[in-house]
């Protein structure tokens, strides 16, 4: 497989041909994975092993990587990026989430903002919510459409399917030019996510996540997978895979998603560059110089 195209093993993996179903995928792990204690000691494994490789990505300067988090609401995103990533240097890394699109994005096509903050070679870019909100949250509500000026107007059919065939574009485009996009899916059921918006409810620290609208999403749940599953399917692609990982139990989900980002990088054969015969004989200067300072 070329290092341009790489994607982890995983049981999560979303194929590449089509099949994959929203509804029936795992929410929990599987039995005997549910361990906190292991499941944290295997994450804090895993960001040990990520810091070190993205020393070796910064200082190779020539690859980047975007990682893409969706999920539905009280799956927990924010929580996943800040315990997965504690570890790496944040010099190297920037976050970016993605709200609802302003007027100046609106003026632009819908890829457009996301571009705009697509990782510089020898970081790493992480998008909280991403691209794919224009056919999830837009397809799940069609009336969005209203205010994004499109020239014209195809089939609602046709449409969705251009939005696939352009982001399917964008990000093979990426990855020939040496941004690896690792993408997940946190996948929570509806009887965790009630808990969860429960929860928030319950906790005063926890009320500012709450929000009204949450509830009035969550009784479309069912046209939200839907929408995840066609949205999966169209874009999983080498360049570009896809993991569906169960959400329903915090510390398994984290330890997943960093298994895999380690697998990822270590897929892409980074290594520190070997200084040119010039910068040998300077350091050992510099070196001759320094020892010989009284």
């Amino acid at each position: 497989m070329s290092s341009r195209f790489v994607h982890a093993r995983s049981p999560y993996l979303v194929p590449f041909t089509g099949g994959f179903r929203a509804a029936t995928a795992p929410t929990t792990p599987p039995r005997g994975r549910g361990d906190k204690g292991a499941n944290e000691q295997a994450l804090a494994v895993s960001i040990g092993a990520m810091r070190k490789l993205q020393s070796r990505l910064l200082a190779n300067d020539r690859r980047s990587l975007l990682v893409v988090f969706q999920a539905l609401d009280a799956a927990g995103k924010d929580g996943t990026i800040k315990a997965v990533m504690s570890g790496i240097n944040p010099a190297g890394c920037e976050v970016h989430a993605f709200k609802k699109p302003s007027d100046d994005e609106l003026d632009h096509d819908f890829i457009w903002r996301a571009y705009q903050h697509v990782p510089e070679r020898g970081r790493i870019g992480i998008f909280n919510r991403s691209h794919y909100e224009e056919v999830l949250v837009v397809k799940v509500h069609p009336e969005l459409l209203d205010g994004q000026r499109l020239p014209e107007r195809p089939s609602m059919k046709a449409l969705w399917s251009e939005r696939y065939e352009s982001i399917r574009d964008f990000e093979r485009h990426l990855a020939r030019n040496g941004t690896t996009v690792v993408k997940f899916f946190l996948n929570v059921s509806k009887a965790e996510q009630k808990k969860r918006l429960l929860a928030r409810i319950a906790d005063p620290e926890a009320n500012w996540k709450f929000q009204a609208g949450d509830v009035n999403e969550r009784r479309r749940f069912g046209k939200y997978l839907a929408a995840y599953g066609d949205a999966l399917n169209e874009t999983s692609r080498p360049w570009a895979p896809w993991y569906a990982v169960p959400a329903d139990d915090k510390d398994f989900m984290r330890r997943t998603v960093a298994e895999i980002l380690v697998e990822t990088l270590k897929g892409l054969d980074l290594h520190y560059p070997v200084p040119s015969q010039d910068a040998q004989r300077a350091m050992a200067a510099a070196k001759r110089t320094l020892l010989a300072e009284t």
